[in-house]
């Protein structure tokens, strides 16, 4: 059996070696490193992919981040929503900006931002929402951009883990994930279910005035080179990575699937352990499992965690400190008492190798290490 690993990225590159090997070679032999022709290319063949009017490559995820909040011109002390359980990224952005996080609980089944505790949570000082489309599992979006709508509130989206998903509103029509808020984020770190060989991001919008803002943001504040209209910064896609995603972008909808299959021989070879929850799918989202994340009940998840590691079997937790219990936030949010699922579920969630190249062998050995686990 081939050794079982997180994430296997270079089995999925042997696959696509030749293609990818020569948009890299393109590039070189063009020398258009910044800016050039595949930059281009790629946020107009990802904007076809997502059906969004606009894509504006950067940097990496959090920079993508901090451009979708510089953009909406909030004031130091303006308050934005956001779930605690989730990379650091996505809360760190805003305290950068001295903006105000406002730590809401998350919803056991999906792993995103409870509608509730958001509705509860809202001021007078709140500004913008940021859900995260965690693990590969759309937020409940519907009634997210009602309430936004209602209190007048930005939603910047999350969607580094949940690119290539969707979510279907209740009078039929679906969207992808980072195309329905006011701003979609997205990152291409290598692991990413579009990963690039390096660091990359893109930002989303169907606002053409708020695309073209956030593009003069990403470049130093300016519309026309030297001639700088608002502070910005730095942020940019170069040319090799998006050769890179060009190519990864057209299997992007094959990845999607092998990661399903592999979910559903998770699933079901879990569905009779009474100590396990597995990964909830709603019927009106497609859930392109960026990870395959367990809730291991009884207090067996570190037990579990070792016993995989025992068997040659990684296997992660994400996230054992939550946002609202990092020093870093120490007197710039309040912290919260009532974000009891996220104390809960930050010692139960366990997440299993997910990648687009796991194949029977792996998968029945997997398994049947659980299985023996919980006998």
């Amino acid at each position: 059996m081939i050794p079982i690993q997180m994430v296997d990225l270079k089995r999925q590159y042997q696959k696509i070696k030749p293609q990818v090997d020569a948009a890299i070679q393109d590039v070189i032999d063009n020398t258009s490193f910044i800016h050039g022709k595949q930059e281009q290319d790629f946020a107009r063949n990802l904007e076809q992919y997502l059906g969004v009017k606009k894509v504006i490559p950067c940097a990496n995820g959090t920079d993508a981040l901090q451009i979708a909040l510089m953009a909406l011109d909030l004031q130091p002390g303006d308050e934005v929503i956001t779930p605690s359980f989730t990379f650091i990224a996505t809360a760190e952005v805003i305290a950068l900006l001295r903006l105000k996080p406002v730590f809401v609980d998350v919803d056991e089944d999906t792993f995103c931002l409870d509608i509730q505790q958001v509705k509860a949570a809202i001021t007078s000082k709140t500004k913008a929402i940021i859900p995260v489309h965690l693990f590969g599992q759309s937020a409940e979006m519907e009634s997210l951009m009602q309430l936004a709508e209602e209190h007048h509130l930005y939603v910047v989206e999350d969607n580094a883990q949940a690119i290539g998903g969707h979510y279907t509103f209740s009078n039929g029509v679906t969207q992808k994930t980072g195309t329905i808020g006011h701003i979609g984020c997205t990152s291409f770190f290598p692991s990413k279910n579009l990963g690039c060989y390096g660091d990359g991001g893109a930002l989303t919008t169907n606002d053409e005035a708020l695309g073209n803002k956030i593009r003069m943001i990403a470049n130093h504040g300016q519309s026309k080179k030297y001639y700088h209209d608002m502070v910005g910064c730095n942020s940019r896609l170069d040319s090799l990575q998006a050769a890179i995603l060009n190519v990864k972008l057209k299997y992007l909808d094959e990845y999607i699937v092998a990661r399903r299959k592999a979910a559903a021989r998770y699933t079901d070879a879990f569905k009779n352990i009474s100590g396990l929850k597995t990964p909830f799918s709603s019927g009106n989202t497609l859930h392109v499992f960026h990870q395959y994340t367990l809730l291991v009940r009884d207090g067996k998840r570190d037990a579990l965690h070792d016993y995989l590691s025992q068997k040659n079997i990684p296997s992660m937790i994400y996230y054992p400190v939550p946002a609202h219990h990092q020093k870093m936030f120490e007197g710039v949010s309040d912290i919260p008492a009532h974000l009891t699922v996220t104390d809960s579920i930050k010692n139960e969630v366990l997440s299993l190798p997910m990648h687009t190249e796991l194949d029977e062998e792996q998968l029945a050995y997997i398994t049947s290490a659980v299985l023996e686990f919980f006998s």
